[in-house]
């Protein structure tokens, strides 16, 4: 039985990294985590140790800095592809890279007596925007999208009609809360997009769509999410989501002599339902290879 090398890629994991734009007496900061990979010809550093070919980790950790001092970072899209480029443009071993980068989004801090401030800054909640750009030659796939965007609903959420299974104890409700923390990556047919208006004209859509649409289940929302922004973004081939159900369930008051008007609700952290779905168009061709390494996906 012969036994060879299979595909492999490697790189520098997690280069957090923050970028001033100081052109400007009110500055501008960019909070990004870079994950750089090189895909090539590598195969000896694997079956003799001979490093003859490697790019080092080090050296693509301080590419990023250094490309970030000379370009800027801009969006998350035209970074990765500026990385990307870089690598396997300017080296023969190297015939693909995969670059990750996820942004961070900071506020600037409002004050009584000034307004925004010109250079401090907060950090609200837990969103981070992401991107992963892929090149393997010529050939270039950008997939976008977002995690930890925490959302609820206090009405306009139902759930019934399920088959009464052995060990179901779920009650049917036509009130409930629905919440969920979405992450949702949608890949574009191409590179000539406008990355930050595209980002933040899907990320509406999805906030517009789960707000709007009356629910009969985490699923049906989910589908009306990814349908509106296809509908909305020819320049996109397909979305997809991870969604944990994050259940809240109507607390018993009565042997307090206390009625409950769906008012008072336990929020269960864990275990939790989790609805993961991808949404296509029929006429565009899949690229499984542009999601390999993006975990928590169907």
């Amino acid at each position: 039985m012969g036994i060879s090398l299979g595909y492999n890629q490697y790189g520098k994991a997690e280069c957090h990294m923050v970028h001033v734009d100081r052109s400007t007496p009110v500055h501008r900061i960019t909070d990004v985590t870079v994950t750089s990979q090189l895909i090539g010809d590598f195969a000896d550093t694997h079956l003799t140790g001979d490093n003859g070919k490697v790019i080092a980790t080090d050296t693509q950790k301080n590419t990023v800095h250094a490309l970030a001092r000379t370009h800027g970072v801009g969006s998350p899209e035209t970074f990765a592809l500026l990385l990307a480029r870089y690598f396997v443009d300017g080296f023969e071993q190297v015939t693909g890279a995969r670059q990750e980068v996820n942004l961070d989004h900071w506020e600037r801090i409002s004050t009584t007596e000034g307004g925004p401030h010109d250079h401090a800054f907060t950090r609200p909640g837990s969103e981070v925007r992401t991107c992963v750009a892929t090149k393997h030659g010529a050939e270039e796939t950008v997939i976008s999208g977002l995690t930890g965007l925490t959302v609820l609903k206090s009405t306009g959420s139902e759930f019934h009609g399920f088959p009464e299974a052995p060990f179901t104890s779920l009650v049917e409700t036509d009130d409930r809360i629905l919440a969920t923390a979405v992450t949702a990556r949608w890949r574009y047919l191409g590179t000539d997009v406008d990355w930050d208006k595209s980002w933040a004209s899907i990320r509406q859509i999805l906030l517009e769509r789960f707000a709007l649409t009356h629910s009969l289940s985490l699923q049906q929302t989910l589908y009306t999410m990814g349908e509106a922004a296809l509908a909305a973004h020819p320049e996109v081939a397909e979305i997809r989501f991870s969604m944990p159900n994050k259940h809240h369930f109507l607390v018993d008051l009565e042997k307090w002599g206390l009625d409950n008007p769906n008012q008072v609700w336990f929020a269960a952290d864990r275990p939790y339902g989790l609805i993961e779905a991808s949404i296509v168009r029929d006429d565009v061709p899949p690229a499984p290879g542009a999601w390999e390494g993006i975990t928590g996906f169907v």
